[in-house]
C-alpha cells in the first residue's frame, strides 16, 4: 500500500490537468486567503505598530548580528521546535501534525504534477512520504482532539462540542483520514467506496482551505512573526511594553497586597504546570 499512488490511479478516470488546476487553485485560497485574514483582522497592522512601539520604548538598540542571532533562534526554537509549548505531549502532539501536513502537502504536489499517471511511476520514497505524512498528521491531531485539548466535558458541555476554533485542526484530520482510507480502498480494488471517500477527500479539502479567513489555519505564518516580535521586544529592553520586575526584585515584592506573599518562595503558585489541570 505504501508504494501505491492514489492519484497516478485516479488518472484513469480524470484528467492530470483536472488534478493540477485543483492544487493551484487551493494553493489560490491559501494566498487569497491568508491576505484577506491579515487586512480584515488587521494583523498586519497590529505587528507593526507593536513593533514601532517597541522601538520608540527600546532602552538599547539591537545591532544587526544580534538580529540575525534572534531571527535564528526564532526559526530553531519557536518555529521548527515548537518551544511555545511548556507540555511535552502538546509539543509532541503539535510538532506531529505540523511536519505531517508540510510533508504530505508536498508529496502531494510532487505526485500530481511530477508523476500524474501510471506512465510516470513515482518514486516510493515519495509515495511513502505521502502516508507517512497523512498518518502523522493523523496522529498528532486525534491525540491532540481526544487527550489534551480543553477538556469540555468539564465545564459542562458535550465532549462532541464543535466551535469555529476547531474548523481548522478538524477538517486537517478529517481530510487526511478520508485520504487514506480512499488511498486504501483503492488499492484494494474496492472501487465503489474508494469514489465515496474520493468524493468526502475532496469537499474536506476544499472545506479546508476555503475556510482560511475564519479558521486558525493562518496561524502558521502569524506565529513566526509574533515570536519574532516578542525576542526582540526581550532584546531591546521594551519586553512588549510588559512590566519587567520579576518576583525576586526587592522592589516588585514591596508592592504584594498581601504581606504574608511579599517574601514567600519564588516557585510558589506554580502548581498548574505540576498538575495538569483536566479543564486546560
Amino acid at each position: 500500500m505504501f508504494s501505491h499512488n492514489p492519484f497516478a490511479e485516479l488518472s484513469a478516470s480524470v484528467s492530470p490537468g483536472v488534478m493540477q488546476a485543483y492544487v493551484v487553485v487551493m494553493a489560490a485560497l491559501v494566498a487569497g486567503g491568508t491576505l484577506f485574514d491579515i487586512i480584515h483582522k488587521k494583523s498586519a497592522r497590529y505587528f507593526f505598530d507593536n513593533w514601532r512601539d517597541s522601538n520608540s520604548k527600546a532602552k538599547q538598540r539591537v545591532g544587526s548580528g544580534e538580529m540575525m542571532s534572534i531571527a535564528v533562534q526564532t526559526a530553531v526554537v519557536d518555529v521548527m521546535a515548537s518551544g511555545e509549548f511548556c507540555n511535552m505531549r502538546r509539543r509532541i502532539a503539535h510538532l506531529l501534525t505540523m511536519y505531517g501536513f508540510v510533508i504530505y502537502v508536498v508529496t502531494t504536489v510532487i505526485m500530481v504534477f511530477c508523476y500524474p499517471t501510471l506512465a510516470t511511476p513515482a518514486p516510493n520514497a515519495v509515495v511513502a512520504l505521502w502516508y507517512i505524512g497523512a498518518l502523522m498528521v493523523c496522529l498528532g491531531g486525534y491525540w491532540f482532539w481526544f487527550f489534551i485539548r480543553v477538556d469540555v466535558a468539564a465545564e459542562g458541555n458535550s465532549p462532541f462540542r464543535f466551535e469555529r476554533a476547531d474548523l481548522f485542526v478538524v477538517t486537517l484530520v478529517l481530510g487526511t483520514t478520508f485520504g487514506l482510507i480512499w488511498a486504501w480502498l483503492q488499492a484494494a480494488g474496492n472501487t465503489v467506496w474508494a469514489t465515496l471517500f474520493l468524493v468526502l477527500y475532496l469537499i474536506d479539502t476544499t472545506v479546508l482551505f476555503v475556510s482560511i479567513p475564519w479558521s486558525k489555519f493562518s496561524h502558521m505564518f502569524f506565529k513566526p512573526a509574533a515570536a519574532l516580535e516578542k525576542r526582540v521586544s526581550k532584546a531591546n529592553g521594551s519586553a512588549q511594553n510588559l512590566p519587567t520586575l520579576t518576583r525576586d526584585d526587592p522592589e516588585q515584592q514591596k508592592r504584594h497586597s498581601m504581606e504574608l506573599l511579599r517574601n514567600a518562595p519564588m516557585h510558589m503558585g506554580l502548581g498548574i504546570k505540576r498538575e495538569a489541570p483536566r479543564h486546560y
